[in-house]
């Protein structure tokens, strides 16, 4: 029998309650499972446009390295906040949807009191980190606040709340570089672009493990809107992305090794939207979650740039 501690799992789903997870104390499983620390994959995606950033910025050895652990860890604090606020205002939702149903607010493993303390921490720990940065970075990271309170609404009010979580969640793109330098510059904004084109891609893709679901619930998506045409329109982001990172180069005046650099990061897009079937979750899963891999070749192609 699930306890109030061990949410259960429904058919499908990322959910990941073993392994370490199942070491820890009871009590504290439902808010490791609430930020999602069971699955680091979403803090490594909102992490890897601001490593891109620093890398392009070269800021230095002792200072990239102390920027990438501040960004490390507050994308990993803020990755947690966030899926708060979402789970606060999806837990209804949640409880119909196959792959969300065992969420500790959706399944009741935590209350609302509870998941509002835990977000509150979570907060501290990112602005204690913001405190840490220069002022232009300061500014973009309250900035932010407002994208991450509105994601949650954008899924109920238009076809696009994969856009609304790029401009979210690729926000770190101009926010490392502010961070690497008080400033920012052309290539800051084109990386910022193609950490948009990047996120609508594979967001779609992992959409697609709740397209049913969702059409039952009234939740938008452009999975949904693009159904078997989504290839389409992911291959045509991450095209998007890669000539966006063309003009980072440029603008950049990265060393001519970055353009070759580039190709294992084509490559694996290319793979994605290659291999994209709509109908296979645990696919759509996996496809996702190459995307850490991704976005790493890309950070090793702009550090190449940068010699």
């Amino acid at each position: 029998m699930p306890t109030q501690a061990d949410p259960p799992v429904f058919g499908h789903t990322d959910i990941r309650a073993a392994g370490w997870v199942a070491r820890l104390p009871p009590s504290w499983r439902p808010y490791v499972l609430l930020g999602r620390f069971d699955r680091p994959i979403g803090a490594w995606l909102l992490f890897l446009p601001g490593l891109w950033s620093i890398l392009l910025a070269r800021p230095g050895v002792a200072r990239g390295a102390w920027l990438t652990a501040l960004f490390l860890a507050g994308a990993f604090a803020m990755r947690a906040a966030g899926c708060v606020v979402n789970d606060l205002w999806d837990r209804e939702l949640d409880r119909k949807v196959v792959r969300t149903a065992g969420r500790p607010l959706a399944s009741g493993a935590i209350g609302t009191r509870g998941a509002l303390g835990f977000m509150a921490a979570m907060a501290a720990t990112g602005l204690w980190i913001l405190l840490l940065l220069p002022p232009l970075a300061q500014a973009l990271g309250v900035g932010s606040l407002l994208l991450v309170a509105l994601y949650p609404a954008a899924k109920r009010v238009t076809w696009w709340p994969q856009l609304v979580l790029g401009f979210t969640f690729g926000w770190g793109a101009p926010m490392g570089f502010a961070a690497a330098t008080d400033s920012l510059g052309a290539a800051a904004l084109w990386l910022y672009l193609a950490a948009i084109l990047w996120i609508v891609g594979y967001d779609t893709i992992y959409a697609h493990q709740d397209r049913q679901d969702d059409a039952v619930v009234g939740i938008r998506s452009t999975a949904r809107l693009f159904g078997a045409a989504s290839a389409w329109l992911v291959g045509g982001c991450y095209a998007g992305m890669l000539l966006a990172l063309l003009l980072v180069g440029l603008s950049a005046h990265l060393n001519n090794w970055y353009f070759p650099a580039l190709l294992p990061t084509a490559a694996l897009l290319g793979w994605q939207a290659l291999r994209l079937d709509i109908d296979d979750p645990d696919l759509c899963l996996r496809l996702f979650r190459l995307n850490r891999e991704t976005g790493l070749t890309l950070a090793l192609a702009i550090w190449v740039g940068t010699l």
